[in-house]
């Protein structure tokens, strides 16, 4: 089983998006009555493409952008869900809109996507990927580098590597570097098996998995 608490807020409210699309979206530029931190209930204004403007539009604040330690191929940027807001009134590129709801006070600069109309998973069933993957661990929730059973961590492997809801995958605990005396050199130990991973949501580069069993203590940047 997998405990939803653990993994709710990653289903409804983050994303991974292409940096650009984050950078291209529409923003707060001001709130009511000159306020720069705004909470529900509130009146903000926003400028760019609301060409949908009968659509419910979160809350975005850039969160970290995800970079492959291999490739240096840019994977992603996180984007951290901040509220929910409504279009009352459109002059040009100008929205006048009502925040909904927030989960933090709303700051000028924060962007807004279309709301997904997705339906979240509630039963996962554990399967090995499609195909072989190998991988690291890029990140962790809460922004610490040491990793645990049920925390959410952050791969650098997508659906593009066929990964999909329920992959099973080994994590493998990177092998120290100890220094060889007699050679005179370091020498890196071999990586151990230290625990399984199950992913949850997946994006074209990027998953985010959960850490269902965890042997030994587990870092940043671990393979699995």
């Amino acid at each position: 089983a997998i405990p939803l608490d653990a993994i709710r807020g990653f289903l409804r409210d983050h994303r991974v998006v292409e940096q650009q699309t984050l950078s291209k979206a529409p923003r707060v530029i001001a709130g009511s009555n000159g306020h720069i931190l705004m909470g529900a209930g509130e009146t903000v204004y926003a400028r760019g493409d609301f060409s949908d403007a009968e659509a419910a539009y979160g809350v975005f604040r850039q969160g970290q952008v995800y970079v492959d330690p291999t490739s240096d191929e840019v994977l992603g940027a996180e984007a951290l869900d901040i509220g929910l807001a409504r279009v009352d009134a459109l002059d040009g590129d100008i929205a006048t809109m009502t925040l909904d709801r927030t989960n933090q006070q709303v700051s000028v600069g924060d962007r807004l996507l279309t709301t997904e109309d997705r339906e979240l998973i509630a039963r996962y069933y554990p399967k090995p990927p499609a195909v072989d993957v190998k991988g690291q661990v890029l990140a962790v929730s809460g922004g610490v580098s040491q990793v645990g059973q049920y925390d959410v961590v952050v791969l650098n492997r997508g659906e593009r590597d066929k990964l999909v809801p329920g992959s099973v995958l080994v994590i493998e605990k990177t092998g120290a570097i100890v220094y060889d005396r007699i050679a005179g050199e370091d020498v890196r130990l071999p990586n151990t098996r230290a625990g399984t991973l199950m992913v949850f949501r997946t994006f074209d580069k990027l998953s985010y998995a959960l850490v269902m069993r965890a042997t030994s203590p587990l870092r940043v940047g671990d393979h699995f």
